[in-house]
Order: structure tokens, then C-alpha cells, then sequence
């Protein structure tokens, strides 16, 4: 397929315009102009004002973050948005969601009288008009069939070679990675093979009854007098990730960082992160926690380190506009998230 001759234009939602600032900087593009209002009432409503017509349109929005606006609040705002572009007849619509809402709502798990949320906002966001939606190491991979590759597909982005450099070169990566749970052992052997570490995993036993309760955790593999990094995909209210580093310590890990992808951090995750970052400075042992600005936390104590997505996602959108290989932009170098991308504001990617 030949590279687009429309002109990329990127849209940010208010959740995300830090995310897209950051991504139009790096393209050397400008942000669309738009208003996002919110009545009274709770109802909202987004209003392009420039031109979008025959544009290769991104439109950015960050559903899942620290403010009072809920996740279903932000996804219908960005619904607005989208179906805003498609009226706008833009040639193509492309979402930008650095977190997918609803990825954790994969599957039944064995109940029957639940729905598939994941699947109901692939359709929404399908009827709205989007095209394409980029995400960054998506929960579960199979979420890409829940949407009609006729209207819409999904690309789904790894972060683990670039965030791999960047713990390496802050000296976060550790001598062991291990996985919170048998099904992220796949996501921690990728970067495990990238870190040249050993592997192990943890097993969890969880109480389905309660949300978010772990009951029991067992170590597969020995982290005795090792440097671990504790990797998980999304870590919400982190009683799952302080049940496992005390697992790893208690086997007698001497240092541990606790690295994920979505750093959701809600209700009393900040307490417990913190509570148990003096626990290690008293008993020794060294604790960090590196996450993304897939959910970016400005405030952060210092033991927490914050990895940048924005050149990452800049270089994907790049390649889907000048159709080119987004799995090439994902194995890039860019350990320290600050390479410019040579690119021109009309949409075609500038003479080197």
C-alpha cells in the first residue's frame, strides 16, 4: 500500500494533552485546535475547530488517570471526539489509548451473567468511525478479535525493548526478572531475553469473591542474594505487587523494582508502595518502582522513576502514516526517550 498523502493531523482529548504535546513535538506537527466542554449535568461534548477534511487524524485520550473525571467519563469524551472526525469526513481516524479501557474485562473467567467490556468498546469505538487503535502492551493479545478487521483493527505496541534499555541504563533492570503470576510469564521471559536475565515466576492464589485479593503467593525459582525486577503489565491497587516483593524478599531477594507498563496506582496503592519503600530503607534492601507515562504521575516520590512513551508512540504513528513496519519504530533504539524524528508538518516524512 502506498504511503498517505493526506496530512496527519493529531487531536487531544484534555486527559491526554500532555501525552499529545509530547507526540505532536516529536512529529513536529501542531495540535488540532479543539474545546472539550462539560455541561452542568455531566454530559460532554467536543467540537473540532480546524479544518480535518481528507486528514489522517490521531486522535489521543488517556482513559484511566488522577483526576475526577471517571474512565467512562474520558472514553465517551473520546468517542465524541472520533465520531467529531468522521463527521468532519476525515480520510482516516486512528485512537491513541496508552492504556486500552476495559483490557482486564477480557473474558467470563467462568461467570456467565457478566459482559465482555473489552469487546463492547472495540464495537463503540467501531461505530464512531475510527479506523485503527493503538495501544501499548495490550492485557491480552486476543482483544485484537474483538474487532471487525473490515472496519477497524488493532495495533497493539511493545514497550519492552525501549523500557528494557532505559531500566538497564538507570540501573533498575536487576539480575532476575520475574512475573507476578504464571500468565505474565510471557511478557517477563521477552524481558528477561532482552536484559540477558534469569527468569522466574511467581504463582498467585486469588479470592474471585473480593476484587483485587490475593490469598496465597508461591515462587517458581530461586531469587536468593539476586537483584530482581518485578514486571507486571498494570498494577492498580498494588496489594497483588506488595504481596509478591514480600514473597521475593522473604526468599531472599536483596533488592527488588517493581516495573509496569500502566501504573494505575488507585485507591491505597500509593500507601502501600510507600509504606513498603521504608520498610526496605529500614530493613536494608533496596526498593524502586519505574512505570510510564502511559498514566503519568507529576507529583511522584523519588523512588519512583517514570519512563516517557511519547517518542515511542511518535515514531509508531510516523510509520502508520507513511505505511511503514510499526514493529521496526518498536525495536528502534531509544534508551533515553529523547530522539527527534525527522518529519514534516504536511505528512510525509522530511529528507534525512
Amino acid at each position: 500500500m502506498r504511503p498517505s498523502t493526506a496530512p496527519l493531523r493529531i487531536v487531544a482529548c484534555a486527559a491526554a494533552a500532555p501525552t499529545a504535546q509530547g507526540v505532536a513535538r516529536h512529529l513536529g506537527v501542531p495540535l488540532v485546535q479543539a474545546e472539550e466542554a462539560w455541561f452542568a449535568c455531566g454530559e460532554g461534548k467536543f467540537v473540532l475547530q480546524e479544518n480535518v477534511r481528507g486528514a489522517d487524524v490521531y486522535v489521543v485520550q488517556r482513559c484511566l488517570g488522577p483526576d475526577a473525571r471517571s474512565p467512562y467519563d474520558r472514553f465517551v469524551m473520546l468517542l465524541h471526539a472520533v465520531e467529531a472526525a468522521a463527521l468532519s469526513d476525515a480520510e482516516r481516524i486512528t485512537v491513541v489509548v496508552p492504556t486500552y479501557p476495559g483490557a482486564r474485562q477480557d473474558k467470563r473467567k467462568g461467570r456467565v451473567r457478566e459482559g465482555i467490556s473489552a469487546g463492547l468498546f472495540a464495537r463503540m469505538l467501531q461505530e464512531a468511525g475510527a479506523h485503527r487503535v493503538v495501544t501499548v502492551d495490550i492485557h491480552n493479545e486476543a482483544i485484537a478479535g474483538m474487532f471487525d478487521p473490515a472496519v477497524c483493527r488493532l495495533e497493539n505496541v511493545s514497550a519492552t525493548h525501549r523500557f528494557s534499555a532505559w531500566l538497564r541504563a538507570r540501573g533498575l533492570s536487576g539480575d532476575t526478572v520475574a512475573a507476578p503470576d504464571v500468565g505474565g510469564l510471557e511478557r517477563a521471559r521477552h524481558m528477561a531475553a532482552e536484559l540477558g536475565a534469569r527468569l522466574v515466576a511467581l504463582s498467585k492464589e486469588r479470592d474471585h469473591s473480593t476484587i483485587n485479593r490475593v490469598v496465597r503467593t508461591t515462587l517458581i525459582g530461586a531469587v536468593e542474594g539476586q537483584d530482581v525486577l518485578l514486571l507486571d503489565d498494570i498494577v492498580d491497587t498494588a496489594g497483588s505487587a506488595v504481596a509478591a516483593i514480600e514473597a521475593l524478599v522473604g526468599h531472599g531477594a536483596r533488592g527488588v523494582t517493581l516495573a509496569c507498563v500502566h501504573p494505575i496506582f488507585s485507591g491505597p496503592a500509593w500507601e502501600r508502595l510507600a509504606t513498603l519503600h521504608a520498610r526496605a530503607v529500614a530493613g536494608g534492601w533496596r526498593f524502586a518502582v519505574a512505570g510510564t507515562t502511559a498514566i503519568p504521575w507529576a507529583d511522584a516520590p523519588p523512588w519512583y522513576h517514570s519512563f516517557p512513551l511519547e517518542p515511542l508512540l511518535a515514531q509508531v504513528l510516523e510509520k502508520l502514516h507513511s505505511r511503514g513496519s510499526v514493529t521496526g519504530a518498536q525495536q528502534a533504539d531509544d534508551p533515553d526517550g529523547t530522539e527527534e524524528l525527522p518529519f514534516s508538518a504536511e505528512g510525509a516524512p522530511a529528507p534525512d
